[in-house]
């Protein structure tokens, strides 16, 4: 989980873009605006199934997309700029809230104040920073997701990006998809194989609130 830490909090989303718009070709299932995520409601503060990042991290996202496309993979984005508030309706669910309804698809082997405990929900999340982004690969040939041996925001040991007990080509998948995103700038975490956050972040102490929405961004 990550550190709290003194924090500046904001609604200026003037240094954000949207993806879609910034990368040709990307692939986009927010799962947030969408009821199928591991509380069951859509979260707070995704107005749009839209994804949104810093300019500094769409940039290095934008050369990762180069380097794929030419391995015949798209980008397949879950989701990128997180607003606090929907940081607050994760923390407030997890403490409050008694409904287990997304258990058996989210996290079976697991009671709640485990998945904070082992660090797959963060009370104050690097995606509210605005440069953190989960996502897959997605065959061209197909059309179909890379098998990566689990699916997102599954939180269970199967999920960590150097589990070995999956085959020799999900974790291969894996591997690339991490070695194509290190490469570029951005750094892994030891429980999702899924989540990456550019190193070089340029609001690492800042906490946005802005709703998710090309809308918002586009009135600023």
């Amino acid at each position: 989980m990550e550190a709290d830490y003194k924090q500046k909090v904001t609604m200026d989303p003037s240094g954000f873009v949207l993806l879609a718009d910034y990368i040709p070709g990307i692939i986009q299932e927010i799962r947030y605006y969408t009821t199928y995520n591991f509380i069951g409601d859509r979260i707070d503060g995704y107005e749009e199934p839209c994804a949104l990042l810093t300019i500094e991290a769409a940039r290095a996202l934008k050369q990762v997309s180069y380097e794929l496309n030419a391995q015949g993979y798209r980008l397949k984005i879950f989701d990128a700029y997180r607003p606090a508030r929907a940081v607050r309706h994760f923390v407030l669910w997890g403490i409050e809230d008694l409904d287990l309804r997304m258990k058996p698809f989210f996290y079976p082997d697991l009671d709640k104040e485990e998945l904070f405990d082992k660090g797959y929900i963060a009370k104050m999340s690097s995606h509210s920073r605005g440069s953190a982004v989960d996502l897959t690969l997605l065959e061209m040939a197909t059309g179909k997701e890379v098998d990566m041996g689990s699916p997102f925001d599954l939180f269970s040991e199967v999920s960590h990006p150097d589990y070995t007990g999956i085959t020799p080509e999900q974790y291969d998948n894996r591997m690339l998809l991490r070695k194509t995103m290190v490469r570029n700038g951005f750094q892994p975490i030891g429980c999702e194989w899924w989540h990456f956050s550019l190193k070089d972040e340029p609001y690492p102490d800042t906490y946005f609130e802005f709703p998710v929405s090309s809308e918002y961004l586009k009135r600023q």
